[in-house]
């Protein structure tokens, strides 16, 4: 993965898809605006992409770099990696179906639904989901989007570092939640050594940590708080190579740090984000993360598709 697959991305996004696909804003605040003791933070507001996150990029990528068959696209999902692909898929014409845990939200169901993908709920996590994707499309022949782990959903993603370099510059650290990795390897692969690329999990769902622990990825058991978006059970492969080369700490969270940032950023901010999009925050708040007092820190707000009622 490198500059000249993530620019390639950019491309195919900017020759018709600018009205797809949004160019997200970039909050810079001073630290003590967040009660954090550093220069400023950084929020890339990726809750407000199509789809509510991050995924659409790489999905929609994956989507343009190939031919799609009468069969369509197929997807398993704990319901984010879905919805990209339900809108990349609606957008271009094409059939969609996606397979999702019994995990994911009834919101989450009931959004690939309204984007006109015919939903498959299998399995009690992702990866049994995965499995059952995977058979049906031997079947069908469909184009198969992974949630995380092909070059196009990496490189695709790595389009949200190089929009961050663009409207604000470089930051000094990044600060990234992690599932199976996809986000994380397309930021690394762009910043590489120019910036540190923090990795943050949930404590019950820690797929990178546990591969640094071993030595190589390994399987893990899923739970928790946001086990309905950082729900893989083991480090993508693409991810796995990028983060032994590019990414920092690897940083592990308890629930209850992750939902009190979640609640901070609706009560004090009034952006609405699903967990996932809260570890950055939760990360500086517990001092898991302790920026220099000079310090660039830049969280990305990765998704916000979430029940509004949990946020009371």
């Amino acid at each position: 993965m490198n500059h000249e697959q993530i620019d390639a991305a950019a491309l195919r996004f900017e020759q018709g898809y600018s009205a797809f696909l949004r160019r997200t804003p970039l909050w810079k605040l001073p630290g003590a605006a967040l009660g954090i003791e550093c220069a400023e933070v950084w929020l890339k507001l990726e809750q407000f992409q199509v789809g509510g996150g991050f995924k659409a990029r790489g999905m929609l990528n994956r989507l343009l770099a190939n031919s799609i068959p009468a069969s369509g696209v197929i997807v398993a999902s704990g319901g984010n990696a879905g919805i990209a692909t339900a809108a990349a898929a609606k957008a271009l014409g094409v059939k969609c179906e996606v397979f999702v845990p019994t995990v994911s939200s009834p919101m989450k169901q009931a959004k690939l639904r309204e984007l006109g993908a015919e939903v498959v709920v299998t399995g009690a996590v992702y990866a049994e989901a995965l499995e059952a994707c995977l058979e049906r499309q031997k079947q069908t022949g469909a184009l198969l989007t992974h949630a995380y782990d092909q070059p196009e959903v990496v490189a695709g993603a790595g389009t949200l570092a190089r929009e961050i370099e663009q409207q604000g510059g470089r930051p000094d650290s990044v600060l990234v939640s992690v599932g199976g990795g996809g986000l994380i390897a397309g930021i690394a692969a762009w910043f590489g050594q120019r910036a540190r690329v923090v990795a943050l999990e949930p404590q019950l769902a820690p797929t990178l940590h546990a591969a640094r622990k071993a030595g190589e990825p390994v399987d893990v058991a899923v739970s928790g708080v946001a086990a309905d978006s950082l729900g893989a059970k083991r480090i993508g492969a693409i991810a796995w190579e990028i983060a032994q080369r590019d990414v920092g700490d690897s940083l592990l969270l308890p629930d209850a740090a992750i939902r009190d940032a979640q609640l901070w950023l609706w009560k004090q901010m009034k952006l609405a984000v699903e967990p996932a999009a809260a570890l950055g925050l939760a990360a500086l708040q517990t001092g898991a993360y302790r920026p220099r007092a000079d310090e660039k820190v830049c969280l990305v707000i990765c998704g916000a598709n979430l029940d509004p009622a949990t946020l009371s």
